[in-house]
Formats: C-alpha cells, sequence, structure tokens
C-alpha cells in the first residue's frame, strides 16, 4: 500500500469512526429528559415567560441560532445576549467577562415566569474557575426563580447540579468531548424547536411539502 492509499484509508476511518461515536451518543440520550424539556419551553411559554439562551464559544453560536428558531418556530419570547454585540462588549471591557451575563440578566429582569437555556461543553466549574460567566448566569436566574435547562456534555458539571432539566451528551470518547457535545447540542435544540407540541410554525421546506 502506497503513503497515499494509508493516508486515504486512514481518513476513510476517522470519518467512519467518528459518525459511529455520534451515533452511539444519540442513542444514550434519555430521552424522558428531553420530552421534560419540551414541557418546561411550553410551560414558560403559556404562561407568558421568556428564554434567555446563553453559551460560550461554540454555544454562544447555539444561542443566536436556537433563539431564532425558538421565536420563529416555536413563537416563544426567546433572547441570546451576544446578538447585541455592543453591549456584550461594553460589559466584558468594562465589568469583566464572569459577569457579563448575571448584569445583562439583571438589566432583563429574570423572573420565575422565564427559564434560561444553557449549552456548555462542561457545564462549568467554580472550583476549577472555569465558564464562571455561565455559573453566575445560571445561579441569578435559580435566584429569580427562574427555570435553568442545560445541554451540556461531559459529566454536566456545574450546571447539571442546579439545572430542573439537565440534557447531558454522554462523554464516551475523551478525545472527542468537545466536537460530538457540540454537534449533537444542534441536534438536540433542532429536536426541541421541531416537536409538535412545541412547534407552530414550520420550517420553510417541509411547509412546501414535496414541491
Amino acid at each position: 500500500m502506497t503513503n497515499a492509499e494509508a493516508n486515504g484509508a486512514l481518513k476513510s476511518k476517522y470519518a467512519a469512526d467518528f459518525l459511529e461515536h455520534c451515533a452511539l451518543a444519540i442513542n444514550k440520550l434519555d430521552v424522558e429528559v428531553l420530552e421534560k424539556a419540551v414541557d418546561l419551553l411550553l410551560k414558560i411559554r403559556n404562561q407568558g415567560g421568556r428564554v434567555f439562551v446563553v453559551g460560550s464559544g461554540g454555544g454562544a453560536g447555539h444561542a443566536s441560532h436556537a433563539t431564532c428558531d425558538l421565536r420563529k418556530m416555536c413563537a416563544v419570547e426567546a433572547y441570546a445576549p451576544y446578538d447585541n454585540v455592543s453591549e456584550l462588549t461594553a460589559r466584558v471591557n468594562d465589568e469583566g467577562w464572569e459577569t457579563t451575563l448575571v448584569n445583562w440578566l439583571r438589566v432583563s429582569r429574570i423572573n420565575q415566569k422565564d427559564g434560561l437555556l444553557v449549552f456548555s461543553v462542561g457545564g462549568g466549574s467554580a472550583e476549577k474557575n472555569v465558564s464562571m460567566n455561565l455559573v453566575n448566569a445560571a445561579d441569578f436566574a435559580k435566584e429569580n426563580n427562574a427555570a435553568v435547562i442545560g445541554v451540556i456534555g461531559k459529566d454536566g458539571g456545574y450546571v447539571s447540579k442546579i439545572a430542573d432539566v439537565a440534557i447531558i451528551i454522554p462523554n464516551l470518547f475523551p478525545d472527542l468531548v468537545t466536537p460530538i457535545t457540540e454537534g449533537l447540542q444542534a441536534v438536540i435544540w433542532h429536536l426541541l424547536v421541531s416537536h409538535p407540541r412545541l412547534q407552530i410554525n414550520q420550517a420553510k421546506w417541509e411547509g412546501m411539502g414535496s414541491h
């Protein structure tokens, strides 16, 4: 076998292995917990509450996309702090990263009707000083009697300890924790927003039928 053939075989094996790892993680997701997340989002909508969606890095991108889908497909009043980059960067610059989300939630007057939806690979840790912006945001939400939903990887970290609903993506492959977690987070929020009990408006292509 030539070097080129060996490299090609290795690439093909990695692709196949990665997809198999994703499938194994999906099969170990707790379906009952997913349904509880739907129940909670439906409750928030029915009582006129709002959903604040947060994360860092890839989770911040997820937050903006999930906010769009919650509003457009599910008629849930939802917000992501990253969508106002001027406010976000002003707070980071003047107040520090760790309190950025807390102060944003404070101005928004998060309350008992509302929910905080957190996308995080590790779920944060006060002991290790990791993702303290998310840890503080979750604490502040609970202090104000808002619900917390976590879509998280590894062991769920701090968020899983205080969340009303913790959707934990199994940590089956230590070398692929971040890509598999962030990839399946997208699968999970699309599951939530397309759930027939929560979805009100079809997405464009589904609405067009077979045409």
